[in-house]
């Protein structure tokens, strides 16, 4: 599974150092190449440069020197060009400089900035047809201040399309987060390698649709590169779907025993059945509290229930259910277990005992991970491989971090807690992180805000089961499932909104999904 390298600006500094030190690439060219790619991503969506009023708003560094790139190159190809440097002009040097001055000698004009300029920026941005972003750049730890914060206000406030050279000025390449005010770009044009806040929220949110251009860095060093973890995408998932011999039948395609619902919670379980079918395997067999069967068969047509032993009076799972449980389990490939089931005391005692003596392959969510929160060494102790599927709240109770550490920090924490407890983690949320016990991290570039809604877990949980039981590895069925989970909600939203998407929708979206990329 080749995935792209998602870095922090350390990285990319270092993979900018060296393509220059070591492969002999000057930064004054690669700075050319990189005002180059945003001027084409312009032409592209703005259908030709000529007669386009652009107003492009540069910094001080080598944002700024890009941004210098892009005016000339504007300018040259019949472009209106206004430039604002929010900078003192002596303080402009190296490459950028040069650059500064090839742009002025090709006749575009530098306007200084301040405070006491404010209408002329005013002015320019409200007849022009777009605004450049080149302000900031990767390096910000603190937020714009001064007459950066004008700026930004200034082209927020204007209304016109904004693209972003490398990163929307104000959000931080490292995290996402937006330490002060933050430009919010219609596109945004990064080059070599995405960045962590690319993909964070809210500097995801900042950055528009996001636009990755080759300029050049050196292969060696690219691949040489340590990264902070890796992007799922379209090409890679493709090469991870399982392709079904001509002679295949549901024997050959996996079997996914599943344990769950609850009263009241009987779509959990429904759901999560029906994901695993959709993903592709051959049988799927759930397991239900008894007196909850009648309800799960007039949901279910494809799905084949179990009754098992109840706790009465609450109609949930009984201790006297493990023993019917590992025969459900006999014939599956993996068992999956929480979705639905409850926080009463035998059923989560059960939970605990259908981890440490079944070493099927297992995915837990839910109420299973409530159930497992304080007995963390179950999942060291099993034979079996294990996945666990927690939202930011379950991921809390089940590390001891605080929502707000996980927040800041998700890429270290999902790998720490993966391999300390030797699991495949899912850390569901925007985006979803996939950590591995070997370290390696995954980050989700599909899915919307319209899937935080009820069951839309439970329908990744029941993709994760159902490609893995096709003979895929743990981490590659979590992957092709969450990227997949994500493109159906997506493709559900284009279908009728946010507003009143349901997990269903989300689920009947699947077949959908996997055509796309099949195709893709």
């Amino acid at each position: 599974m080749e995935l792209v390298k998602i870095v922090n600006s350390q990285q990319m500094y270092e993979l900018d150092r060296r393509t220059i030190r070591e492969y002999g690439t000057p930064g004054r060219e690669l700075m050319e190449r990189a005002g180059r790619a945003v001027v084409e991503e312009i032409a592209a969506r703005w259908d030709g440069l000529a007669g386009l009023r652009v107003v492009v708003v540069c910094g001080k560094g080598n944002n700024g020197g890009d941004g210098y790139v892009v005016a000339r190159l504007l300018h040259q190809n019949a472009a209106q060009v206004d430039l604002f440097l929010i900078s003192q002009r002596a303080a402009v040097s190296g490459d950028a400089a040069d650059h500064l001055l090839e742009m002025e000698r090709a006749g575009v004009k530098v306007n200084e900035f301040s405070e006491h300029s404010l209408e002329g920026l005013s002015n320019a941005l409200e007849a022009c047809d777009l605004v450049v972003d080149a302000l900031l750049g990767i390096g910000l730890r603190n937020g714009p201040r001064d007459n950066a914060e004008l700026a930004i206000d200034r082209m927020n406030a204007s209304g016109r399309p904004i693209v972003a050279v490398d990163i929307p000025s104000g959000v931080d390449a490292d995290t996402g987060v937006t330490p002060g005010k933050s430009v919010r770009a219609t596109v945004t044009v990064t080059f070599g390698l995405p960045k962590v806040g690319h993909l964070f929220f809210p500097g995801k949110a900042r950055c528009g649709a996001l636009h990755l251009a080759d300029i050049g860095f050196a292969k060696p060093v690219l691949n040489d590169l340590q990264s902070v973890a890796r992007l799922l995408d379209g090409d890679a998932m493709n090469a991870l779907l399982p392709r079904r011999p001509g002679d295949a039948h549901k024997g050959s395609c996996g079997t996914v025993a599943i344990v769950a619902g609850s009263v009241g919670m009987t779509g959990a379980a429904a759901l999560t059945a029906d994901a695993a079918l959709r993903a592709g395997t051959g049988r799927v067999s759930l397991g239900i509290p008894d007196s909850l069967n009648d309800i799960l068969e007039a949901k279910l047509t494809e799905v084949m229930t179990r009754r098992l032993p109840e706790v009465r009076r609450h109609r949930c799972l009984s201790l006297r259910a493990l023993g019917p449980v590992e025969e459900l389990c006999e014939q599956a490939d993996v068992l999956a277990v929480g979705p639905g089931l409850g926080r009463h005391r035998e059923t989560a005692e059960l939970v605990r005992r259908i981890a440490r003596r079944l070493h099927k392959p297992l995915v837990v969510d839910a109420d299973g991970l409530n159930a497992c929160a304080e007995y963390k060494d179950i999942f060291l102790s099993r034979s079996g491989e294990t996945i666990l599927t927690p939202h930011v709240g379950e991921f809390a109770y089940l590390s001891g971090f605080s929502k707000q550490d996980i927040l800041a920090q998700p890429i270290e924490i999902s790998r720490t807690f993966a391999v300390e407890n030797g699991v495949v983690l899912v850390l569901k949320g925007a985006p979803s992180v996939i950590a591995s016990p070997d370290g390696s991290v995954m980050i989700n570039s599909t899915g919307n805000a319209g899937m935080a809604t009820a069951g839309t877990g439970d329908v990744l949980t029941g993709l994760i089961a159902g490609f893995w039981a096709q003979g895929m590895s743990a981490v590659g069925a979590a992957s092709l499932a969450v990227y997949l989970h994500g493109a159906a909600g997506d493709i559900a939203r284009e279908r009728q909104g946010e507003w009143s998407l349901v997990a269903g929708d989300v689920l009947a979206e699947v077949p959908a999904a996997l055509v796309q990329l099949a195709r893709s």
